[in-house]
């Protein structure tokens, strides 16, 4: 896509609301329109990490875990994002009922997806936190890793790690093996 091809998100709106889009996923990323692909993988792996992180927020009822909602970032024209996973405390107040919520969720979760490259992911992950999420969960399935960032720190965890919340998730902790089958080492 080359610059003049950019979008702002008056632009993505419009063509959200053409007919041809039907049940299709699309964000805006960085000025670009991207269509979200999903694989049974790439499900299986975010439903474990929703089954966590609902069973934490079960105990700690501090706020949503939510798949696939919108978000664009009040000042924001170049990005409206579908993170695959998201978290939200309860003091954003009530949830957004229609459009994408005007804010980036606390916590991002991102599975990556075949066709994305590493960069792609960083980046929008850069994206997130550029605009006040607080930590992001880069999940690299063929690799066995996850990359963890927020404003000031960023880490690698293999599969002999523990997942951990942060100061976003205080006390939630996963064995990243339970989160990444391991036959997907070879897929």
């Amino acid at each position: 896509m080359t610059a003049r091809d950019k979008k702002t998100v008056s632009g993505f709106d419009d063509f959200l609301s053409h007919e041809e889009v039907g049940d299709h996923h699309f964000e805006l990323v960085v000025g670009e329109i991207v269509e979200k692909l999903p694989t049974q993988l790439h499900a299986a792996i975010i439903s474990m990490v929703n089954f966590f992180l609902m069973l934490y927020l079960q105990e700690h009822p501090i706020g949503y875990s939510l798949t696939e909602a919108r978000y664009r970032a009040s000042g924001d024209q170049d990005n409206d994002l579908i993170p695959d996973l998201s978290f939200v405390t309860t003091e954003r107040g009530p949830l957004v009922r229609s459009g994408p919520a005007p804010y980036m969720p606390d916590l991002a979760v991102e599975a990556q997806s075949e066709g994305q490259s590493d960069k792609f992911m960083v980046d929008k992950a850069q994206v997130y936190l550029a605009h006040g999420t607080r930590m992001v969960w880069i999940i690299y399935s063929t690799r066995q890793i996850i990359e963890v960032l927020t404003p000031t720190e960023r880490q690698l965890l293999t599969a002999s790690d523990l997942l951990t919340g942060g100061d976003v998730l205080p006390g939630f902790s996963v064995a990243v093996k339970s989160l990444i089958p391991s036959e997907t080492a070879h897929v």
